[in-house]
């Protein structure tokens, strides 16, 4: 058995598919969710620890304190990195398939481990989190 892997993600949402074959039958492992992506930006930075709205120095903990959304994305990427990590630990894939809008696509592959990465067999550039595991395979076929 062929068993690959299959993320579609961006950096609010992620659906993880199992399929045998790229381009058929595809079924759904696990749906993971980020709302702290969609929050504005205001209300992240006031909730991070480190962080303070006063004056003086802009200076923060970590990273750029200007951009609270891409802090939240990164965490995201980390989350789902660690589950496809354990997925390969487990056997539980042989191949797997990112697919992600570019800028995720990035995040998302610095958090993989090299054994991981190694395991890629496409990076998809696009965010098709909107189709479901019928309309995905299709989708899939023209990307490849």
């Amino acid at each position: 058995m062929d068993n690959t892997w299959v993320l579609v993600a961006n950096a609010s949402e992620a659906h993880l598919y199992a399929t045998e074959r790229l381009g058929e039958d595809m079924f759904i492992l696990k749906d993971f969710s980020h709302p702290e992506s969609r929050a504005k930006g205001a209300t992240l930075a006031s909730d991070r620890p480190g962080s303070s709205q006063g004056g003086g120095s802009s200076m923060g903990t970590r990273g750029d304190p200007d951009d609270p959304k891409n802090f939240e994305a990164e965490r995201f990427a980390s989350e789902l990195a660690n589950e496809l990590d354990k997925g390969r630990t487990a056997n539980a894939y042989r191949r797997l398939v990112l697919v992600a809008a570019p800028h995720f696509q990035g995040l998302l592959k610095s958090h993989l481990d090299d054994h991981t990465r190694a395991m890629v067999a496409h990076n998809i550039n696009k965010d098709f989190t909107a189709y479901n595991a019928r309309e995905l395979p299709v989708r899939l076929k023209g990307c490849l």
